[in-house]
């Protein structure tokens, strides 16, 4: 299962910034960026080790078709504020609906429950 601390996060809004931070992060994990659809995403923060970061999870579709909210690959994602809002791509589902499933259930046990797709 991807890292999620164990720790759950404070909910917060997704901000314009924050969702420009978010979604040229993920695009640069993307086999095609220009044609990426985001779909529902969730974000919190938390202190771990003295350490503020910002979780966030929620779905990505980089193929050319268009996507419904929900759809396409779900990821989770850290960005650090202390570190000029760095960003690190913890896991993003790949083909294999557990991959997915393993995303979504990192999500929720941070506290931000996203529903994966298994078909």
């Amino acid at each position: 299962m991807p890292d999620s601390s164990g720790q759950p996060v404070d909910s917060i809004p997704i901000s314009l910034a924050l969702e420009e931070i978010i979604t040229a992060g993920v695009r640069q994990h993307l086999k095609d960026p220009v044609s990426a659809k985001f779909g529902t995403m969730l974000a919190g923060e938390r202190t771990v080790n003295g350490r503020q970061e910002i979780v966030v999870c929620g779905f990505v579709d980089d193929k050319r078709a268009s996507v419904r909210s929900g759809d396409g690959k779900a990821f989770i994602a850290k960005i650090y504020p202390d570190a000029g809002n760095s960003f690190k791509l913890v896991a993003m589902g790949g083909e294999s609906p557990n991959a997915g499933l393993a995303v979504a259930g990192a999500c929720r046990s941070a506290g931000l429950a996203i529903e994966a797709k298994t078909s």
